[in-house]
C-alpha cells in the first residue's frame, strides 16, 4: 500500500481529470455550473490527499469516502452538462467513463483500508 498520495494511481488520474475540467470550461459563460463542476472535481484529488496526510486510518477511510460521493457529484454534473450541450458527446463521454474508475478505484482503496481499522468495541445492553 502506499505510503504518500502522490504514489496512488487514483489520485493521480483525478488530479489529471480536475485539470482537464479546469481547462475544458474555463470558457464556459455559466459561472455557476463552471464553478460547481470545478469544485466537485478537485475535491477528489484533493480528499484523497486530506485522508492520506490524517493520523488514523478511519480518518484516512472518510476522506477517501467523501472523495468517492464527489465523484459521483463531478459525473452528475459531467450528465446534466451534455444533457444541455456544454460539453461535446466525445469528450463527456471520456470524463464520464474516467469518472466511474476513480470510483472504482476509490471503492477497492477504502475495501482495503477498512480491513485495518479497529473495530469499536461492543457496549452491551
Amino acid at each position: 500500500m502506499a505510503d504518500r498520495f502522490e504514489d496512488l494511481d487514483v489520485w493521480k488520474r483525478a488530479a489529471r481529470l480536475s485539470a482537464e475540467l479546469y481547462k475544458e470550461t474555463r470558457t464556459c459563460r455559466d459561472f455557476g455550473f463552471r464553478d460547481q463542476i470545478t469544485r466537485s472535481s478537485l475535491s477528489v484529488p484533493s480528499n484523497i490527499a486530506e485522508g492520506y496526510e490524517r493520523e488514523s486510518l478511519k480518518e484516512c477511510v472518510q476522506f477517501l469516502s467523501y472523495a468517492k460521493g464527489s465523484c459521483g457529484e463531478l459525473r452528475t454534473q459531467i450528465y446534466i452538462g451534455l444533457e444541455i450541450g456544454y460539453f461535446d458527446r466525445k469528450t463527456g463521454k471520456k470524463w464520464l467513463t474516467e469518472s466511474k474508475a476513480i470510483s472504482s478505484m476509490l471503492a477497492g482503496l477504502i475495501k482495503a483500508r477498512r480491513k485495518f481499522v479497529p473495530k469499536s468495541p461492543q457496549i452491551a445492553p
